[in-house]
């Protein structure tokens, strides 16, 4: 089992009122921070929403700074996305860190589901931003090209940022299948 800074016991939530979800792309962060923000009656922060603008415009970097540091500026929280821009801002005022760490190969094809049903829906994401089958399946930012250049690197500096012990502070739950996701949500949520 991986050292972590502290572990949050399977039963419970107790305690934790500001949580980050991070992991690969597709992996299921949004999905998981909508239940557990219901759950616990918080906001959630989507990262992506403060992010992106319209045309899938990346907001300047202060703007997307402040939007963070104003969300997270509240009592409680659940906050989904992975930024290295931000984490200076969200991890040290995030008590718990949930960590969906699935194989890569789970995580492409959840991406895939959830492209193609979006692609097919026509479904707004933020800002008028949609998705198309070309930009997600043909062009050089796909985000298959992401999660495929991402996954390791962040399970390389993920590790070594708990097990360093550069946030001791947090409590990190990793999550390693779609399965032990379930099964910690329904334990944490009594259902």
């Amino acid at each position: 089992m991986d050292r972590t800074p502290r572990r949050i016991p399977l039963l419970g939530l107790a305690g934790c009122r500001r949580i980050a979800i991070v992991g690969t792309t597709g992996a299921g962060k949004t999905t998981l921070a909508t239940q557990l923000a219901r759950h616990l009656g918080m906001p959630r922060i989507e990262l992506d929403a403060l992010h992106w603008g319209p045309n899938w415009t990346p907001a300047p970097r202060e703007q997307f700074r402040a939007g963070v540091d104003a969300a997270t500026s509240a009592p409680a929280w659940v906050a989904d996305g992975n930024y290295g821009a931000i984490r200076d801002l969200l991890w040290p005022r995030a008590d718990t860190i949930v960590w969906l760490d699935y194989p890569l190969a789970v995580n492409l094809w959840r991406l895939t589901r959830r492209n193609l049903g979006r692609i097919v829906r026509r479904e707004e994401l933020w800002h008028g931003n949609r998705e198309s089958f070309r930009s997600q399946f043909f062009d050089r930012d796909s985000l298959y090209v992401w999660a495929v250049q991402t996954h390791r690197r962040h399970r390389r500096e993920w590790s070594a940022l708990f097990a360093g012990g550069g946030y001791p502070h947090l409590a990190v739950v990793r999550l390693r299948s779609p399965g032990s996701t379930r099964r910690w949500l329904a334990r944490v949520t009594g259902g």
